[in-house]
């Protein structure tokens, strides 16, 4: 039952964590668009380690596969910022 109980919590996070990036993308201003833009892709790559880790069972994988996958986790991160970041006129 404890296993549930997780998955449950972890899907009522990803659905708070979406809605929470819906009303980034819509309340952005000119100003602000590019710290949306960042704060999107973070929300989306959290999302996706909250996938991984609980309903992949990535978190009880070997201790090598783990850091794989949240190096992995990382780097896109950081390479979608950085397009971002380089993109902007």
């Amino acid at each position: 039952m404890a296993a549930t109980r997780r998955l449950t919590l972890v899907w009522i996070v990803l659905l708070a964590l979406t809605f929470g990036s819906f009303l980034v993308g819509i309340e952005q201003s000119a100003d602000l668009a590019g710290a949306a833009a960042i704060t999107i892709i973070g929300i989306a790559m959290l999302k996706v380690r909250l996938i991984g880790l609980h309903f992949m069972d990535v978190r009880v994988a070997p201790t090598a596969l783990r850091m794989l996958f949240e190096g992995y986790v990382l780097v896109v991160f950081a390479a979608l910022v950085l397009l971002d970041v380089l993109m902007k006129p």
